[in-house]
């Protein structure tokens, strides 16, 4: 398996030695946002330049699933096996219906638009947390130039009950993926400020979930050396998948790096998925790539 690299023996036990790296679909400008829909054994992602989302089904191949797609990024799925999708050029994030109407999740906060979220997971109490830098309004390749209106580039929490925002993390320079630890004690947010500052943040931080949700003990989890940790996902044993350049990294939950799985093109994000959700599908610039681990995902 010449795509995976090896750092550290333990990687062995998470990889599948005949495993291959496939790619499933390509024509993308910026792929990103994956999410597997067990139901349907299919995954859904965000081409966000050409304004659409695709779908990918297993045995049928791909399709236009939302165009125009108001420039989505990130997607996950809520407690009902709803879409939850942020949206750069709306300024939004929505859940779509089973139905198949939109409901707008959050835009605002204090009265101010939101600059453009970025990437979402929701919690097993049923809230939403998402990331909101602003590369949907800094030009008009991924949303529409615009005046930023926060003062700054928020972490938020949309409570399941009540729909109220909340801030719960506010001295990133550009906050962007995120992930909750298997247990939930831990939430995982990087910093991607170095993707327009080369003496930027890039890095993924760690925080603790107090028990009302406020995040506690904030720490730098692991510097990502080359590129940014611009999406990840935790598996069952709390090991973190991170985009890095042209590749996925595996960290322990002690932040060793265990070993890589070499893409070949920029990767943005990625997600478990598949019947045992041991298929990890990854979006990289212009394709949809999946290999098969040797550990589960975390759901």
């Amino acid at each position: 398996m010449s795509d995976v690299i090896h750092h550290d023996e333990r990687f062995a036990a998470l990889t599948v030695p005949n495993a291959f790296l496939a790619r499933l679909v390509t024509g993308m400008l910026w792929a990103e946002g994956p999410v597997y829909f067990p139901l349907g054994n299919y995954v859904l992602w965000s081409d966000i330049p050409n304004n659409r989302m695709m779908q990918w089904i297993d045995g049928l191949g791909e399709r236009p699933f939302r165009d125009p797609s108001q420039n989505a990024n990130g997607n996950t799925r809520d407690l009902e096996g709803r879409l939850v999708t942020c949206e750069h050029l709306m300024r939004r994030v929505t859940r779509t219906e089973h139905n198949g109407s939109i409901t707008v999740v959050a835009d605002s906060y204090r009265g101010k638009r939101l600059n453009s979220p970025n990437d979402v997971v929701v919690k097993s109490d049923g809230s939403i947390w998402f990331t909101d830098p602003p590369y949907g309004i800094i030009s008009d390749y991924e949303g529409r130039r615009a005046e930023q209106e926060q003062p700054g580039c928020f972490v938020y929490r949309c409570d399941p009950d009540t729909g109220a925002i909340s801030l719960v993390a506010d001295d990133f320079q550009k906050p962007n993926g995120l992930a909750f630890s298997p247990d939930e004690t831990i939430l995982y947010i990087s910093d991607t400020g170095g993707s327009h500052d080369p003496q930027g943040a890039h890095h993924i931080r760690a925080f603790d979930v107090a028990g009302d949700n406020t995040l506690t003990k904030p720490r730098i989890f692991t510097q990502i050396s080359s590129g940014l940790s611009d999406g990840f996902r935790c598996d069952v044993q709390g090991n973190i998948w991170t985009s890095s350049q042209n590749a996925v990294q595996c960290f322990s939950p002690q932040a060793e790096l265990l070993g890589e799985i070499i893409i070949g093109e920029v990767v943005s994000n990625l997600t478990f998925g598949g019947p045992r959700n041991n298929q990890l599908f990854i979006t990289a610039t212009t394709s949809l790539y999946s290999i098969y681990l040797g550990v589960s995902g975390a759901r």
